[in-house]
């Protein structure tokens, strides 16, 4: 989990962040998995829309409920 590194940028000079993947999961657990999906996706107009209608939830509570959404088990 320190391995890998996500990178940011501020978009000031010399703004380049970086925060690894521990840090990234104890605090946004749900973006960890938003960037996978974004880099499995084509590199097209399309790709944007699908991306919009991703729901990633990081704990039980959720909006869906009427859709009666199962729970994925990641080992």
């Amino acid at each position: 989990l320190d391995q890998k590194i996500y990178f940011r940028h501020t978009g000031y000079a010399g703004g380049q962040r970086a925060t690894s993947m521990r840090d990234m999961m104890n605090d946004h657990p749900e973006r960890v998995l938003t960037h996978a999906v974004k880099g499995m996706l084509p590199k097209n107009r399309l790709s944007s829309a699908q991306l919009k209608k991703l729901k990633i939830f990081s704990g039980p509570e959720h909006t869906h409920a009427a859709q009666q959404p199962r729970v994925l088990e990641i080992k």
